[in-house]
C-alpha cells in the first residue's frame, strides 16, 4: 500500500479508539508531509528522516509500505478494529447530525470531515460545533458561526456539488441554566440542524434540571436533544454519574415537539441508558443515532450506537438518520406547536 494511505488510515483508527488525540495528529502530519513525494524521495531515507514531521513511528510505517506489505502498526490496529460491534441498522443509517471541526474542540479541518464522511457513504452529515459559552471547547461567536455558514455553502456549491454528500450547517447548541439556547435567534432559524445540549451544572437539582430540559426540548428552533444525561461510563476522562431529572417529562416534551433524542455513539457516553431509551421508545419519541465525532475516524462510531438501538428494538423507521435527505429537511422545517 501507499505510505501516505498506510498513515492516513492508522491515524483514522486511532481516532476511532479514541486513543491520544497527539498519536492521531502525528500520523495524520507525516501523511501531509509526504504528500506529493515520488518514490525516490520516499526511498531516501536520510532526506526523509530530515523531513519536519517524520519521527521514528512513522518512519517505520513508511519504509514497511515501501516494502510491499501492510505495517505493523496498522495490522495491529486492523485487528482490534474488526472486533467491533456491528449490526443491521447500521446498513440503514444515511447520515449522521452531530459531528465537529477545528472550527470548535474538533481536531480536523472540516474537509477531511467531509471526506471521511463520504468515505462511509453518507448522504449527508451536519457540521455541529459548539455554541460561545463553551469557551474550553472554543466555542463559535455569532461572527465565527455566519463564517462557517460560508464555508459550509462553499463546499455545498463547489466540492460537493456532483457528490454524493450534502453538508448540513447546524450547531451543538448550549442549553443555559434556565433552558435558553446560547446562539442569536436569526442564526438557529438560519441553521439547517441544531442540537441542544447540556455542557454545564450537570448536577443540578432534578427540578431544575428537569424544567431546563424541559424548555430546551420545547423550543421551536431544536432538533435533536443531545447526550441527554450526561453521564460518562468509561475512558479517559473518567466517569461521571446522570443528571437527576424527570426523564418521563422531558421525554413527553420531545415526542410532542417532534424532537429527536440522541443515541450517542461515543462508548464512554452510552447515552442514554438502556431504560431511558425504553422509555423514550414507550412515549413515542423519535430518535437520532450521531458519532458526536470530533475526528474524522470517530464518525464510524456510529457501528456503536446503532448496535445499542437495534439491541434496545428502536424501529428503524423511528430514527430520523434513517431517513433520505428530502424526508429529514421536511422534519427540520416542520411546523413547531
Amino acid at each position: 500500500m501507499h505510505p501516505h494511505d498506510a498513515l492516513t488510515e492508522i491515524a483514522t483508527l486511532l481516532e476511532r479508539e479514541r486513543s491520544s488525540r497527539y498519536k492521531s495528529k502525528a500520523f495524520r502530519a507525516a501523511a501531509d508531509a509526504i504528500a506529493g513525494l515520488g518514490d525516490d524521495d520516499l526511498r531516501d531515507t536520510a532526506a526523509l528522516r530530515r523531513r519536519k514531521g517524520i519521527g521514528d513511528s512513522t518512519f517505520a510505517v513508511i519504509q514497511q509500505a515501501l516494502e510491499g506489505r501492510v505495517p505493523d502498526y496498522l495490522a495491529d490496529l486492523r485487528t482490534r478494529a474488526g472486533v467491533e460491534e456491528s449490526s443491521q441498522l447500521r446498513t440503514l443509517l444515511r447520515g449522521d447530525l452531530h459531528c465537529h471541526s477545528e472550527w470548535s474542540d474538533g481536531l480536523t479541518s472540516i474537509d477531511l470531515m467531509v471526506d471521511a464522511a463520504l468515505a462511509l457513504g453518507h448522504e449527508y452529515v451536519a457540521l455541529t460545533d459548539h455554541s460561545p459559552r463553551l469557551r474550553v471547547a472554543n466555542g463559535l461567536s455569532p461572527e465565527r458561526l455566519r463564517a462557517q455558514l460560508a464555508v459550509v455553502a462553499e463546499l455545498n456549491a463547489g466540492r460537493l456539488r456532483d457528490e454524493r454528500l450534502t453538508l448540513l450547517s447546524g450547531i451543538e447548541v448550549d442549553i443555559l441554566d434556565e433552558g435558553g439556547l446560547d446562539q442569536e435567534d436569526d442564526l438557529l432559524d438560519a441553521l439547517d440542524v441544531v442540537v441542544a445540549s447540556a455542557h454545564s451544572k450537570l448536577r443540578m437539582e432534578r427540578a431544575p434540571m428537569t424544567r431546563r430540559l424541559v424548555a430546551a426540548a420545547s423550543d421551536p428552533r431544536v432538533d435533536v436533544l443531545g447526550h441527554v444525561t450526561g453521564r460518562l461510563v468509561e475512558g479517559s476522562r473518567g466517569t461521571r454519574p446522570p443528571s437527576a431529572f424527570d426523564a418521563r417529562a422531558v421525554f413527553e416534551a420531545c415526542a410532542a415537539h417532534g424532537v429527536a433524542v440522541e443515541i450517542n455513539s461515543r462508548p464512554e457516553r452510552q447515552d442514554p441508558p438502556d431504560d431511558l431509551i425504553a422509555l423514550a421508545l414507550e412515549l413515542g419519541c423519535l430518535f437520532s443515532i450521531d458519532s458526536d465525532a470530533h475526528a474524522p475516524g470517530q464518525l464510524s462510531l456510529l457501528d456503536h450506537g446503532a448496535a445499542r438501538a437495534e439491541r434496545a428494538g428502536v424501529p428503524a423507521e423511528r430514527i430520523v438518520t434513517t431517513w433520505p435527505l428530502d424526508r429529514l429537511r421536511e422534519w427540520t422545517r416542520r411546523e413547531r406547536p
